[in-house]
């Protein structure tokens, strides 16, 4: 049996209708830039978020580059992030001209350590970027009464966690401002590339308007340094079609992802371990992500078997040859370095079937029983 990472060409073809038309839809009118579209789904997802405003842009880096830049994150400052991330995360900061500093994760939600962070703020420090990784919401609480203490913003990085919750509270309700991502593997995927950011202040979201626009306001009169950063209008028109099926495709996720659990617990007990929700989070699963012995070698088994799988992440960012100068050294950030010893993605999305879920685990039960 073939299981891959995930399979988008059931979704397309249950909306390939919809989609087709929006995009005649966007031909027809020759309003290729910032156009309707654009507008109706910065309102849609920033609603979604509990917040005022969002801001479409290019792509989930960008948005957490300009985020820091409204918050005025300037060349020279620090900006406390997870090492267990996406490059983005920190490469944001960094093309700034900031520095990234690397706090450890908590072990079993694979999120930022609050009780790590103080340590690391300094006069310099101006942002904190906690990831909600995999789908779950990192500690906002803690990681807010810190934020304030030493009044400095949060921007949410949110691109793996749209719709997920945290005590009842949104992904993008509790931080300055919170960025997503819409590439076309994110569960609000388009068909290319694509970014959101939200935010409750007025202020900040008119700079990030200006800002994705090579910070021209009135047109062709430049006040700020800005980018070329705009949500396409094609695949804005792409994620209207697409939005409204969020919730139940998150459902799905959580469904697949308890199966998961189950069949792994069944059949494998405590040699696997499954993915840690905390009892006040809402985790829409972008990942389901074990932790196993000898991942590597049960990678490549189940490849061998037709099953794609990932990891996320490999090697963390503290160690990454591109921030060498920072000054890094193995056993720096415990916890992270272990996660990215041992932990493995499964596939999951809506429409995997309860089958293929079956074959995946009895695969990994079959190497274990063997190795």
């Amino acid at each position: 049996m073939k299981v891959p990472m995930l399979d988008l060409t059931e979704q397309y073809q249950a909306l390939k209708s919809d989609i087709n038309q929006a995009l005649e839809e966007v031909m027809s009118s020759a309003r290729f830039i910032l156009g309707d579209n654009v507008k109706r789904l910065e309102k849609s997802i920033a609603e979604y978020s509990h917040v005022k405003y969002g801001v479409g842009v290019g792509n989930g880096s960008d948005a957490i580059h300009i985020s820091l830049v409204a918050c005025g994150v300037e060349p020279g400052d620090e900006v406390i992030c997870p090492a267990f991330t996406f490059f983005a995360t920190a490469g944001a900061v960094a093309r700034i001209g900031a520095v990234p500093v690397f706090v450890d994760i908590e072990e079993k939600t694979y999120n930022l350590d609050p009780s790590k962070i103080e340590a690391a703020i300094t006069p310099k420090t101006k942002a904190i970027i906690p990831v909600h990784l995999y789908g779950q919401m990192a500690d906002m609480d803690k990681i807010a009464e810190i934020a304030n203490k030493h009044n400095l913003a949060i921007v949410e990085d949110a691109a793996q966690a749209i719709g997920s919750e945290y005590k009842g509270k949104k992904a993008g309700e509790l931080g300055t401002t919170a960025t997503y991502s819409f590439f076309p593997t994110k569960n609000l995927g388009a068909y290319g590339d694509g970014g959101m950011i939200v935010t409750n202040n007025a202020e900040i979201a008119e700079t990030m308007s200006v800002i994705r626009v090579h910070g021209s306001k009135p047109k062709y009169f430049h006040h700020i340094l800005g980018y070329n950063s705009r949500l396409d209008e094609l695949q804005a028109a792409i994620l209207n079609v697409k939005f409204p099926y969020l919730n139940d495709w998150s459902k799905q996720r959580i469904d697949r992802a308890e199966t998961y659990t189950k069949l792994i617990k069944d059949q494998l007990g405590d040699l696997v371990v499954t993915p840690f929700v905390e009892e006040h989070n809402y985790h829409i699963f972008h990942q389901y992500t074990i932790r196993v012995p000898k991942r590597d070698e049960l990678q490549a088994f189940l490849k061998d078997q037709g099953v794609a799988t990932m990891i996320y992440y490999p090697k963390s960012l503290h160690l990454q040859p591109v921030f060498a100068e920072l000054g890094y050294k193995e056993g720096d950030l415990p916890v992270t370095e272990k996660a990215t010893e041992e932990v493995l993605s499964l596939p999951i999305f809506p429409e995997l079937k309860l089958e293929q879920q079956e074959y995946v685990v009895s695969k990994i039960k079959e190497f274990y029983s063997t190795n």
